[in-house]
């Protein structure tokens, strides 16, 4: 229902929202101006951080391009590291997974945890700034998952994520459009990824934010994988089988389309974003096997259940991102090699 109303500026919720939009407007920007006058302060860190964000609330494929950038940072040579609030966790405070550690959804939140898998220093905090901290000694440069808005912590350069079918929906402020600041945010950020979306969202994109660097990628579901065996096989090779398919991310439908477009037979079950899976919620009568996200997976790995698979997402970057990305690289290091 929210979605609807977001899209379209003529809804009668939209207009019926205005005024608290527009409240809200004056807080953030009063909030902003606060931190680029030196009212409020920002925790400088010794190492560049990059933030990864979105203006809008909702899944835009954050995580994703996090894993691949600190990839992309570690064939540098950089040291990488990533921190985050940890969304949906259950624990307090600080709390670090590094040097391969097993990670635990309960612990870290699904995202964080993700990431750690991949073998990535991770750090959660209430308070971003506490978790740059931790991590900074061991990394030359950090990766915040998310914290666009977090103006309390610095940061060296920022990376919008931006959705290419769904854009900047209508375009107005919560709660009468998605947006979390105004559009013209997006100008002070140094690249903008858009998410699919092919050549027309692309086009939108840099019409709305005329000058911005601004360069598309995209998310291909790649491998399933087996959650209690080292089975691996590649998604085409599953065309033709009826799956059951939970999602419990931002937008489920994403998840099920790509299974649909490689052929499988999908039985779709969404669940909210960030849903903590208990193995009822799998239990749904049969034997067939029940196909998941990574970010899902790290919460049910230890269900113990042979039909259970995570599909491994690739990410591919359009053309000039990894160009635009290397300038950058060079610009962070004059800044990990300043004293």
């Amino acid at each position: 229902m929210i979605e609807r109303v977001w899209q379209s500026r003529w809804h009668p919720l939209a207009w019926l929202f205005w005024p608290v939009a527009w409240l809200f407007g004056l807080v953030t920007a009063l909030r902003r101006l606060g931190y680029r006058r030196g009212w409020l302060r920002s925790q400088a860190s010794d190492v560049p951080v990059i933030v990864v964000g979105n203006l809008t609330v909702g899944g835009v494929g954050k995580t994703p391009l996090v894993a691949w950038l600190a990839g992309y940072l570690q064939d540098q040579g950089l040291r990488v590291g990533v921190v985050s609030r940890g969304y949906g966790r259950q624990s307090r405070g600080l709390v670090t997974v590094s040097d391969g550690q097993r990670a635990e959804a309960e612990a870290l939140g699904d995202e964080p945890a993700l990431l750690a898998d991949g073998g990535l220093p991770v750090a959660v905090a209430e308070r971003r700034s506490d978790a740059v901290a931790a991590l900074a000694p061991s990394c030359d440069v950090l990766l915040a998952d998310d914290g666009l808005q977090h103006y309390a912590m610095a940061r060296a350069a920022e990376v919008l994520v931006v959705d290419g079918e769904r854009l900047f929906g209508n375009r107005w402020l919560l709660p009468a459009g998605p947006l979390r600041e105004p559009l013209r945010r997006a100008r002070h950020c140094d690249l903008v990824a858009v998410r699919g979306g092919g050549a027309l969202g692309l086009a939108a994109v840099r019409r709305l934010l005329p000058g911005a660097a601004v360069f598309q990628f995209d998310v291909h579901a790649d491998r399933v994988e087996s959650l209690s065996t080292d089975d691996v096989a590649p998604l085409h090779t599953w065309a033709g089988r009826r799956v059951h398919a939970v999602a419990g991310i931002g937008l489920p439908e994403r998840f099920f389309n790509a299974l649909r477009r490689a052929g499988l037979q999908v039985q779709a079950h969404p669940f909210p974003d960030h849903h903590i899976f208990r193995p009822d919620d799998l239990a749904f009568g049969d034997d067939c096997p029940v196909l998941m996200t990574s970010k899902d997976a790290v919460k049910c790995r230890h269900f113990g259940d042979r039909r259970l698979y995570q599909v491994s997402a690739r990410v591919e970057p359009g053309p000039g991102f990894r160009e635009a990305l290397n300038a950058q690289v060079n610009r962070l290091r004059t800044l990990v090699s300043t004293p």
